[in-house]
């Protein structure tokens, strides 16, 4: 079943945890986000907007996540001469580092750029920065249903140099994934090594409590928070979908990656379920499914105790004394195979649940 509703599930064990979640920790970027973001502004101090984004495709035309991959189509259709590039070094949750034309570029968030470098772009340049990317005209509206990253670019000997800001579109079901678990009783959070206006905003839309919105977090602070979590007590499940969230997949009780690419990777590699749907919607579904199959094995066992206490004791001949009655081995054997078409039957009851949920969504819709 799981399957069929496109549900990698990676054991019994894993059905078993999930049945018990009552905390559900969401990444931003691709995860509650489309994960196809788009370049919509670029500034910089000093040169050019397409030298700019020549560096950065440059660095990140190797790295797999979503905000690099909207950097090297932009530059791709702007059909920009991009240079190769040598010494690639790419930090998880902070950033790339290359060396271009012979010096060392460096993309990703801010103060982690501008701690790469002894020559630093003063506070003043880095707010005219900010007010410059702010006020360059956008070709996608700005909505609600939008986050907006910002990664900057330094170069060896001038510190940070310009900015790229990169919106990204809040996937449709997000908002009524976030309500469906709610109405679980399951507590969401959003962990993300994204700025806070970014994560405040989407986790605003989607109707996470502003105390468990949490942004610019390393991967290994996100590892942290999940086992703090664990330490009070809850049961934790952590949705992701790239590399930067590997550590907190593992560190969850239940990691449950979006098959965001066509290949595995290593978010896909560390968690124990996968989406191959690549739907929000899914970790519904699986939670939902693991709490029916969950009931079924709890129906069986009850079935099985009680049907083999009462049984047993009769095949034995504890009637025969007072009632003078005793089994035959064939009428023995015939309750036994009873039984087991019993468990079996109601194990495949099971494939009327996804019939139900289609039929009370369909009332609910």
């Amino acid at each position: 079943m799981g399957a069929k509703r496109g549900l990698l599930i990676r054991g019994g064990d894993v059905l078993e945890r999930l049945a018990g979640i009552d905390a559900i920790v969401l990444d931003k970027t691709g995860t509650l986000t489309k994960g196809k973001p788009v370049v919509t502004s670029i500034a910089s101090l000093a040169y050019d907007g397409m030298e700019i984004l020549r560096l950065a495709a440059a660095v990140e035309k190797t790295a797999l996540h979503p905000i690099a991959n909207a950097i090297t189509k932009e530059a791709e259709l702007c059909k920009l001469d991009i240079p190769t590039t040598s010494g690639q070094l790419t930090q998880p949750g902070f950033g790339c580092l290359a060396e271009v034309d012979g010096r060392l570029v460096a993309v990703g968030n801010l103060d982690w750029v501008h701690n790469r470098f002894e020559t630093k772009a003063s506070p003043t340049e880095l707010s005219d920065l900010g007010k410059r990317l702010e006020f360059v005209p956008s070709s996608e509206a700005s909505s609600s249903n939008q986050s907006k990253s910002i990664a900057y670019i330094g170069r060896e000997g001038e510190g940070i140099i310009g900015a790229i800001a990169i919106s990204d579109v809040l996937r449709d079901d997000a908002k009524s994934t976030v309500d469906r678990l709610k109405q679980e009783g399951i507590a969401t959070y959003i962990l993300s090594g994204d700025r806070k206006e970014a994560v405040e905003g989407i986790g605003e839309t989607v109707g996470i409590r502003s105390e468990n919105r949490r942004s610019s977090l390393t991967p290994q602070e996100k590892a942290g928070i999940i086992s703090t979590l664990q330490g009070e007590g809850h049961r934790v499940a952590m949705v992701g979908d790239g590399i930067n969230d590997a550590p907190s997949l593992a560190a969850a009780d239940v990691g449950i990656a979006m098959r965001t690419h066509s290949k595995e990777n290593a978010a896909s590699d560390a968690a124990s379920v996968v989406l191959l749907g690549n739907r929000l919607s899914q970790v519904v579904d699986a939670l939902s499914l693991s709490k029916a199959t969950m009931a079924k094995v709890h129906q069986n066992l009850a079935w099985a105790v009680a049907y083999n206490i009462v049984a047993i004791p009769i095949a034995a001949g504890a009637l025969l004394p007072q009632f003078d009655f005793a089994m035959t081995p064939s009428l023995s054997g015939g309750l036994m195979a009873l039984s087991s078409i019993f468990v079996v039957s109601n194990s495949l009851l099971l494939q009327l649940h996804g019939s139900f949920q289609k039929a009370e969504k369909t009332r609910t819709g």
